[in-house]
């Protein structure tokens, strides 16, 4: 947390306070025990901070101590579900089946909340740290929102949690973790492949998925599932016309490589889609192949955070040979960035893994003049974290109208476990808002448990989801 605070400038002075008691004996005694499934938990005891002195007064104080630090200083605290200590905050998310909350309170006020997304959802050390990652980065936003201005009260402010969870944990952790074992055993025995996505696809007129997204789920004709030979799976689907030509991009996974390429399939008059054939290639993951048009030429933005860079290529020709045009971001793991252009100003939406937390709950932005870059942070950023509504699921979609709305990936369950579609309301170097998620619900056209990725080109439409 100290190393986020400092890169945004801040000078930071530290002390240790005495507290009456501590709460945390019992997560100590479990992170122990668990400290082969996550050596580097967050979570674990710290020795303690070496203090810190800093000229002047302070602007502001951040109390972890759960004891309500009093001072000159506004006081900035994180709840965890409710609860001022990480471990009572832990009780009541076993409680509540693992979907924590954070709120961020400014002198007892609730100014921001956070979902970090679980990727764990068995063994304590893993979620633990997952929270505490969630908290290090709601700190680092309400610290850049405290010096901007803009850390304000909720509109709806998180209610206190009616009871307290602090002598709760231990005994609420061998059932979760007995049972979060025994899913896991039936899972395995059930055989198949250890992890696979479906793609599926069908030619439909009038309004889709993201049209009708809230008054039925998945109406008209049914998807036709993308066949795969089971040494490999296909994910990420993006539909793009050019010249002619309908293609679906997809990422393939063949088992035997371990890693992710980009693959593509042309779609025959008759909806049916050629086998797809590989097109692009690193010696890192690649997904989520976002491919466009610009200027008479035809790109590519895969994801690509396994090469800690956001690369952009250049179809040459297309849709079957692409080549490295330019590096936009580098040094950062951003995932699933995608490009809007408006008013001559180009804009990526995505989420970044910031240290130890998750790769799909915290939203950042980047902005350009140009294409190639320079591009830019957003000043904000991050700009939420919410496993609901951070990772997005697909290209923007803009209405005739003149709106604007993109998928984003609902991760509250397990990662790929549904997909909804929200308004974007303000896009500006000071603000980005979005509007209510609407979820896309399963239904009679795909029957298959959440989506993950939507995109639509004319008539062809094209979806993912896990298993």
């Amino acid at each position: 947390m100290l190393e986020r605070l400092e890169a945004t400038g801040a000078r930071l002075l530290v002390q240790q306070v005495p507290v009456a008691h501590r709460e945390g004996r019992a997560l100590d005694l479990l992170l122990s025990l668990e400290r082969g499934r996550a050596p580097q938990s967050l979570a674990l005891p710290a020795p303690l901070l070496a203090p810190r002195q800093a000229a002047g007064s302070a602007d502001l104080t951040i109390d972890l101590t759960g004891c309500s630090a009093r001072g000159h200083a506004p006081v900035l605290t994180v709840d965890f579900d409710g609860q001022r200590g990480l471990s009572a905050g832990l009780a009541a998310m076993l409680a509540g089946g693992v979907r924590p909350i954070l709120t961020a309170r400014l002198n007892g006020v609730a100014v921001a909340t956070a979902r970090p997304m679980i990727g764990d959802r068995v063994w304590l050390s893993r979620a633990a740290s997952d929270l505490c990652a969630g908290a290090v980065t709601l700190l680092e936003m309400c610290v850049k929102r405290f010096a901007a201005g803009r850390l304000l009260p909720m509109a709806q402010p998180a209610p206190p949690a009616p009871q307290r969870w602090g002598r709760d944990l231990a005994w609420r952790y061998l059932p979760h973790l007995l049972a979060g074992l025994g899913r896991r055993a039936l899972g395995r025995l059930g055989g198949g492949r250890p992890f696979y996505w479906r793609t599926a696809h069908r030619l439909i007129e009038g309004p889709g998925l993201a049209e009708t997204t809230g008054v039925s789920p998945t109406p008209g004709p049914a998807f036709t599932e993308l066949a795969d030979d089971g040494q490999r799976f296909y994910a990420d689907p993006f539909v793009f016309e050019w010249q002619g030509r309908l293609c679906l991009f997809v990422e393939e996974y063949p088992y035997a490589l371990g890693r992710g390429i980009i693959s593509v399939a042309e779609c025959r008059p008759d909806g049916s889609m050629e086998t797809p054939r590989a097109v692009l290639e690193e010696p890192h993951h690649l997904s989520y192949p976002q491919v466009f048009a610009h200027d008479g030429e035809v790109y590519m933005i895969p994801e690509s955070s396994g090469g800690n860079e956001l690369v952009l290529y250049r179809a040459e020709p297309f849709p079957h040979s692409w080549v490295r045009e330019a590096v936009l971001v580098a040094g950062r793991k951003l995932n699933d960035m995608t490009l809007l252009i408006r008013d001559d100003r180009f804009w990526l939406i995505g989420t970044e893994q910031r240290g130890m937390g998750s790769a799909s709950d915290t939203m950042v932005v980047y902005s350009a003049r140009a294409l190639a870059g320079p591009w830019s942070p957003h000043p904000m950023n991050p700009i939420l974290i919410d496993r609901r509504a951070a990772r997005p699921g697909g290209p923007f979609i803009v209405t005739p109208e003149g709106r604007t709305f993109l998928p984003l990936q609902d991760g509250t369950e397990t990662y790929g476990g549904g997909l909804g579609i929200a308004e974007l309301l303000v896009l500006s170097d000071d603000d980005v808002q979005f509007g209510p998620l609407r979820p896309v619900a399963p239904g009679a056209a795909w029957a298959r448990n959440g989506i993950h990725t939507l995109s639509r080109s004319g008539r062809l439409e094209v979806i993912d989801s896990c298993g």
